[in-house]
């Protein structure tokens, strides 16, 4: 058993300067805890804003980042219960109280990387009913994209309105919760529209099945684009990640009775626009907050039944000593899919 843990932190919020590292006592596990060994951590643009210090909320001192996880467990408490055994390949849920049903302001307080201390530690202890199996075909690295943006995209499409075969979905941009969303609306049977300023990464988006592309720099009036491509119908679903750059393009086409899901502002924004207080509240437009434990483990079901369509893109690794140049990397934007860090 490790009696110590290396683990990154932030001194304080508003640089990635102040991002660093220490090797810490690692607490007693607990009757009812689980030890992991953390494998890989994925990189979310809200691990970008709150060490940038442009997300809002109350967090404990020496925050230790990101949400998002894959690892082994290495021990299991007395009180813990049957469900885990040394040696399970595991991820963390996102907000680890969020078990099934709607969110709620106590659930958001449990959140990985924000209200509470995130998983870029070699090890940590968790909960069991935070848990949850990782599909055997994926690898550390590419589970490690499931809590957060797979997860995101599979609550925004499987939500009150299912998407269904022949539905059209535009997907916004190429980033990890886009790029899942891609893969998911496939394996649902729907037609896809992807947008992106860089022709480069629409070719990887059509390389993974997107039937229409769109370069929102080269057709400003993108929108324009889609409602031709759906004969002026509009399309079913939106998964808005642009924040108000791109919300009310979205808004002119999406179709009557379609479903625009609001998951982030990577096109600039503040906690005081619009798209902001949808997300925190996970309201109608459709405010998106990850999702729960029993979504993720039906989430995993749809990707072991289509492994290869639904096989997460992972752009590029960085080791645990090179966190910094991660973020650096994911705020460059150059990626398509998700940026991970390799921690074991």
């Amino acid at each position: 058993m490790p009696d110590t843990t290396k683990h990154y932190f932030w001194s304080q919020r508003g640089s990635f300067d102040h991002l660093f590292s220490k090797e810490s006592p690692l607490p007693p596990l607990k009757s009812h805890e689980v030890l992991v060994k953390i494998h890989a951590v994925s990189l979310q643009y809200r691990d970008l804003t709150i060490g940038l210090g442009r997300y809002p909320g109350n967090f404990p001192d020496e925050l230790v980042p990101c949400s998002d996880m894959a690892g082994e467990v290495i021990a299991v408490g007395q009180d813990a219960g049957s469900q885990w055994k040394i040696g399970d390949r595991v991820c963390a849920n996102f907000a680890a109280d969020h078990i099934a049903g709607e969110t709620s302001p106590e659930i958001q307080k449990t959140a990985h990387g924000g209200p509470i201390h995130g998983v870029l530690t070699q090890y940590k202890a968790f909960r069991p009913h935070s848990l949850v199996k990782i599909p055997d075909h994926l690898s550390f690295e590419e589970a490690s994209t499931l809590p957060c943006a797979a997860l995101t995209a599979y609550n925004a499409l499987m939500g009150p309105i299912p998407v269904k075969g022949g539905d059209v979905v535009l997907i916004e941009g190429t980033g990890g919760v886009s790029i899942h969303g891609l893969q998911l609306a496939l394996a649902s049977g729907a037609r896809v529209i992807v947008t992106s300023s860089s022709d480069e990464k629409l070719k990887i988006a059509t390389k993974l099945g997107a039937q229409h592309v769109v370069n929102y720099k080269s057709t400003p009036e993108w929108h324009e684009r889609v409602l031709e491509l759906t004969s002026g119908r509009g399309v079913d679903h939106v998964l808005e990640v642009g924040g108000p750059s791109t919300l009310e393009k979205a808004l002119k086409c999406i179709r009557v009775g379609g479903w625009i899901h609001t998951i982030g502002f990577v096109g600039g924004g503040t906690p005081t626009d619009v798209v902001f207080p949808t997300i925190r509240k996970a309201c109608h437009i459709r405010g998106i907050q990850i999702g729960s434990v029993a979504q993720f483990k039906d989430m995993n079901r749809l990707l072991a039944l289509h492994p290869e369509v639904t096989r997460p893109v992972v752009d590029k690794v960085f080791g645990f000593e090179e966190a910094r140049q991660a973020y650096e990397y994911l705020q460059s934007q150059a990626h398509v899919g998700k940026v991970v860090i390799k921690v074991a």
